[in-house]
């Protein structure tokens, strides 16, 4: 079946999601916090996807800012750094993430060769507007999908469920998209053909599906799905 509808993971995946600790380490009178961004970045983001998994499993669900302010509290507590004004900047910075700077030119050629295109992410509606027009990407998605609609996290296969629901297409129809080997793993035993993006090296996760794909970044996306 030919892809006619590629959909990408948010945060990791089109958006950089140590941007905002990055940003805030290299500005003036944070050199305490210089020295350990890296471990907060690391850690706030394992936390939050951590917390996702354990309030799905519990059905326990809340919205994804909360687990982002959550993870970025343990991860500041474990760092030594649970300063307020500190906290309230790096929450400021992760509505503007930066996008990877291969994603324009990338969503500008799929959509100039048809496709449609949209984001499948566990960010809350909110949150993912706000990224989405920082980066200045809107005008190239159709669809900006959030796992609000179904109140639960991924990998529920009730989230990728949407994809179907809002493009009218079939899994074997959609490229799937993401950083999270997890999540890619995850949508190829739902039946999406996938990539990961692997941008860490990291080994494959043993799961019940296996990405189809692996790349470094998204530049080769348009290929994969025969844009020349």
């Amino acid at each position: 079946m030919k892809i006619t509808t590629c959909i990408f993971d948010a945060y990791g995946t089109l958006f950089d999601v140590a941007a905002a600790a990055r940003e805030l380490a290299g500005q003036p009178g944070r050199e305490a916090f210089a020295e350990v961004w890296m471990q907060v970045a690391n850690d706030w983001r394992l936390k939050q996807l951590q917390y996702s998994w354990l309030r799905a499993v519990a059905r326990d669900h809340v919205g994804f800012w909360q687990v982002t302010q959550d993870g970025l509290d343990w991860a500041l507590a474990r760092a030594g750094l649970e300063d307020a004004a500190l906290r309230e900047d790096l929450l400021g910075l992760y509505w503007h993430l930066a996008a990877y700077p291969e994603v324009p030119e990338m969503l500008g050629r799929l959509k100039a060769a048809g496709l449609q295109t949209g984001i499948l992410s566990n960010g809350s509606p909110d949150m993912l507007e706000g990224a989405v027009s920082s980066a200045g990407i809107g005008q190239m998605l159709d669809a900006v999908l959030s796992v609000e609609d179904a109140g639960v996290f991924k990998p529920d296969r009730r989230v990728y469920d949407m994809v179907g629901a809002r493009f009218d297409c079939t899994p074997d129809e959609v490229l799937f998209v993401s950083s999270n080997g997890w999540d890619a793993a995850f949508a190829a035993a739902y039946g999406f053909d996938t990539l990961w993006v692997n941008r860490a090296g990291e080994p494959m996760d043993r799961l019940s599906g296996q990405p189809g794909r692996v790349a470094a970044d998204l530049t080769g996306v348009p290929e994969i799905v025969g844009v020349a």
